[in-house]
């Protein structure tokens, strides 16, 4: 039993990738699934198409590399994180589509708790703010909405959970409702200080505890599956962002890592002790293993690559991904087109989910290149906010290193940006299947035949690094244009 099975559940697609003894990936398959957007600001997946392209891309890999299901020695679950399901617990049918972190719906009822005082007792728990990016007021939109939900939750008829419990409940057919400390941290309930869920805040947003999930360690025993072939067991889950930090091999405090995929999400370790921002970012769970948490803080940003897929799939101004950073590159030097791609609501550190996108700097010669260019730009705009944030909090001094991953950073036109406006080294790993990898190495490592954290990090390999080529005057006065856009969006 030498393969440790990955499954990368993500916003747009699912993934599955096989790793051998070594931590090599041998095999991979992906399937994209359909997103809806109902109103707005509203979007939403429907669990079943999560859960058919999970057990499509698992079976795939494993009919594709030749490996026997028997050859497994336990799987790893990583998943975007906030994303909530509400299903019947003798069924497992979800009660309504599940609610993306992207979705801004309850915008209004963390407008009325934020007025009546409560946000501050809810960060103080939780690490988090009153933002409709969380799990906490989606669960109860879905009570208070869907007909007759509070009164089966009330009952005890319904479970909730992130992706990844969702997952766990269909791949054990119904034996295990379990989470892990890195989920569970993410979604408005739970008390990263005292690692239980809060009855305080559950209370306040009615909220019932017999919904919830029971928390683990990020490498533990969460039950086995027979879907494949043989008994094989669930033994490693972490939210995407955390599974990222993993793989990246950031287990010393002061290490940062940046993943740019839908969103961008950075991490910076802070070691046993949670980091209280003074900057607007989030506290944190980056790992729990045997019992004991290790804190981060973190800056989210709700769109990076789906500002790619905006360009693709809205504008029709690319045919693939790869293609924006080629078009950027031809952009006309002299225009200074900026995007603030704010199209679910503005993240860290500006937390403003009314706002919307904006483009400014427009000229009679700005075409599709100048429009590529200034989406790429915002994601590197967007980091360095995030990256000023954190020094605030953290102290880190300006000699910091970044360590990059997600598809996004396949990109060196985007990379080399990024290094640009931040005035700081980017280092990009030769694994840049870091998400899954993180997932996998609980997994493995749980099983027996992955090394521990010291051994682990001594795999991490540098592929490239980016040094910045922009001067500091000119770095500045590009990002004071952004700040002033930043602005006048938020304006509107």
């Amino acid at each position: 039993m030498t393969y440790i099975l990955a499954i990368d559940q993500g916003t747009t697609s699912s993934r599955a990738i096989l790793f051998d003894a070594q931590m090599r990936p041998v095999g991979s398959a992906q399937q994209e699934f359909p997103q809806h957007f109902p109103q707005e600001g509203w979007v939403e997946h429907d669990p079943e198409d999560i859960w058919s392209s999970v057990l499509h891309v698992c079976r795939e890999v494993i009919e594709t590399t030749g490996v026997s299901a028997d050859q497994i020695a336990g799987i790893g679950i990583t998943n975007q994180r906030e994303t909530t399901v509400v299903w019947d617990k003798q069924t497992g049918k979800p009660i309504h589509n599940a609610i993306v972190w992207q979705d801004r719906r309850t915008a209004d009822i963390c407008a009325r708790f934020k007025q009546a005082g409560c946000e501050d007792d809810v960060t103080a728990q939780t690490g988090l703010l009153l933002d409709p990016y969380f799990s906490g007021t989606k669960v109860k939109w879905l009570l208070d909405t869907v007909s007759g939900g509070r009164e089966r939750a009330e009952a005890g008829e319904l479970l909730f959970g992130t992706i990844d419990s969702f997952l766990i409940w269909r791949l054990t057919e119904g034996r295990v409702h379990a989470t892990d400390a890195t989920n569970a941290a993410r979604t408005l309930l739970f008390d990263i200080h005292k690692g239980a869920w809060s009855a305080e805040i559950c209370d306040l947003l009615d909220v019932p505890l017999n919904l919830l999930p029971e928390v683990r360690d990020c490498a533990s025993d969460f039950g086995t599956t027979t879907l494949f072939g043989a008994n094989i067991p669930i033994l490693g889950v972490a939210g995407d962002q955390q599974a990222a930090t993993i793989g990246q091999a950031c287990f010393q405090p002061g290490m940062m890592k940046s993943t740019y995929g839908t969103g961008c999400f950075a991490l910076l370790n802070t070691g046993a002790q949670p980091v209280e921002s003074k900057n607007r970012l989030l506290t944190t769970i980056a790992y729990q293993l045997d019992g004991q948490r290790t804190y981060a803080l973190e800056g989210s940003i709700f769109i990076a690559g789906a500002g790619v897929q905006w360009l693709r799939d809205a504008l029709q101004i690319i045919d693939a991904a790869p293609q924006s950073g080629e078009l950027a590159a031809q952009a006309d030097p002299n225009q200074h087109v900026i995007l603030v791609p704010a199209f679910t609501g503005l993240g860290a550190p500006y937390w403003k989910p009314e706002c919307r996108g904006a483009m400014f700097g427009l000229t009679r010669n700005s075409g599709r290149a100048e429009i590529a260019r200034a989406t790429l730009e915002s994601i590197a705009f967007q980091t360095r906010d995030l990256w000023h944030a954190m020094q605030g909090d953290w102290g880190a001094d300006a000699d910091v290193i970044l360590r990059v991953d997600g598809g996004m950073s396949a990109s060196d036109w985007t990379m080399q940006g990024l290094s640009n406006c931040l005035g700081a080294p980017v280092d990009r790993p030769v694994m840049q299947e870091t998400t899954a990898l993180g997932a996998a190495w609980l997994a493995g490592m749980k099983a027996g035949i992955y090394p521990d954290q010291a051994g682990f990090a001594k795999t991490w390999a540098l592929d490239r690094r980016f040094e910045p080529t922009q001067d500091q005057a000119e770095r500045d006065v590009a990002y004071d244009r952004w700040q002033r856009a930043v602005q006048a969006t938020m304006a509107f």
